[in-house]
């Protein structure tokens, strides 16, 4: 079947089965990961856990596992760097709704870390979710490719990619005195696109590429792979940004219109919804279309690009 029979067609039941099945031990894999430790408060282990297994669409690992079977892998040898993801990703959420960042009492339905413990735990819950992302990862992947995913992960959780994309989040909402982008809307975008392919993008072209290296594939897939990552990590935002825009709390599981609120670019806001619409479109077909040297076994990720499209939370 070509790329473009795979982005028309439906998912099959059996694609679907798959993706509960693989969303079913990414689950009990977490669990088993964030049980009580010797010497880890009950109050720090409370905190981990409840925001680690909050109720997600478990984007990210999922994405880890479907490139490792995109590329000829064993998924479950991909089990401890897709959890990994999701500690590096759940790290952050914790962080980015502190009070400090942007004081969000609404997370995945519930309140957030800190509101329901309060501001230090969910900050030390926050920091340990990080260190067991990589001892995950140093501890449950092969050997021979543990430094390389330890590699991956470090950059793309780094103050090149994540963090410093959250910072510069911060400042185009002036909150340090300083207007971090030019006043001209080409600029703007430019800025906008560069935040988002560090904090969204990177994590999910990230889960991709951990994927591959987890079982040892070839640098040609490997790249295919980022690219369907940078395309689809961009579209997830574009339509996170729309959904702040057309969406409800109830749908969300969080608070919407936040961004127009704090004065945030955003996609809607230079380039209107529809156009946001269609760039979102356009940049799922273009990631589909670079899983073209995985062929067939890429099907699986197609789904997930659709689903990326057509959310509603």
């Amino acid at each position: 079947m070509q790329t473009a029979d795979l982005i028309n067609s439906k998912p099959s039941d059996g694609q679907l089965d798959r993706l509960t099945t693989l969303r079913a031990a990414v689950e009990a894999a977490l669990d088993s990961y964030s049980q009580p430790l010797a010497g880890s408060p009950e109050r720090l282990t409370a905190a981990i856990r409840y925001s680690l297994l909050a109720p997600g669409k478990r984007l990210r690992p999922l994405l880890v596992l479907l490139a490792a079977e995109a590329v000829g892998g064993d998924w479950h040898q991909a089990i401890p760097a897709a959890c990994a993801v999701e500690m590096v990703h759940a790290y952050s959420l914790i962080h980015d709704d502190l009070p400090a960042m942007d004081n969000d009492d609404l997370r995945r339905g519930q309140p957030t870390c800190h509101r329901k413990f309060d501001e230090a735990t969910a900050i030390l819950a926050g920091d340990a979710l990080q260190a067991m992302a990589f001892e995950t990862l140093a501890a449950g992947c092969h050997p021979s490719h543990a430094a390389a995913c330890c590699l991956e992960l470090a950059r793309t959780a780094g103050r090149a990619w994540l963090v410093g994309g959250q910072q510069d989040d911060l400042a185009a909402e002036g909150r340090f005195g300083f207007c971090p982008y030019g006043q001209s809307p080409a600029e703007q975008l430019a800025f906008l696109q560069r935040i988002h392919e560090r904090k969204t993008g990177a994590m999910i072209t990230s889960s991709l590429k951990l994927g591959g290296l987890a079982v040892g594939a070839a640098p040609e897939l490997l790249e295919a792979l980022e690219e369907f990552g940078l395309k689809i990590g961009l579209a997830f935002q574009i339509v996170d940004d729309l959904l702040d825009v057309e969406s409800s709390v109830e749908t969300m599981g969080k608070h919407t219109g936040k961004d127009a609120a704090l004065g945030k670019l955003t996609y809607p806001r230079l380039l209107g919804i529809e156009k946001s619409h269609q760039w979102a479109g356009q940049l799922v077909t273009e990631a589909c279309n670079a899983l073209a040297p995985l062929g067939e076994p890429a099907a699986a990720l197609v789904t997930m690009a659709r689903f990326v499209l057509e959310r509603n939370n």
